[in-house]
This record gives C-alpha cells, structure tokens and sequence, in this order.
C-alpha cells in the first residue's frame, strides 16, 4: 500500500510559480495548491511502496534551489 503524505513548501520571495513549475515536471505529486499564510505550496504526495518517506521527499525536491523549507505530514487513516 502507497504512503500519502502532504507536503508544505516554503519558496524563496516571488519564486512560488517558479518553483511549482519545475515541481510539476517532476510528476510526484497527485494534487498540489499554492495557499496563503506560512507556506506557499501544498502538495500530496503517495510515496511509492517499499520507499523511504524521507529519502524519496530529499531527492524529489533537493534539486529545486527557490524551495527554503518544507514540511512533511504523514497520514494513516482516511475517514
């Protein structure tokens, strides 16, 4: 069974779109929003079986240089 997890990211000043792009790219995500507060992307994420949650986030976003911070929130049960 795949791992979801959601993932906030905090871009450097005025790189948000930028970083969304190169981001979509990518193709790791299912669903990801550009919101308002702390953080500026939202994305879920279903980690691949087998997958370290940790490494896979590390080497998905690790090469994108506009990203400052992000946060990762496990999930266990959908109701």
């Amino acid at each position: 069974m795949t791992t979801c997890v959601f993932v906030q990211i905090r871009c450097k000043p005025g790189t948000t779109y930028a970083v969304a792009d190169a981001i979509a790219l990518k193709e790791i995500h299912s669903e990801m929003y550009s919101t308002s507060g702390e953080w500026d992307l939202l994305m879920k994420i279903y980690i691949p079986d087998g997958a370290d949650v940790g490494h896979f986030i590390n080497e998905a976003l690790g090469d994108v240089p506009q990203i400052e911070r992000s946060m990762t929130t496990l999930t266990f049960k959908a109701f």
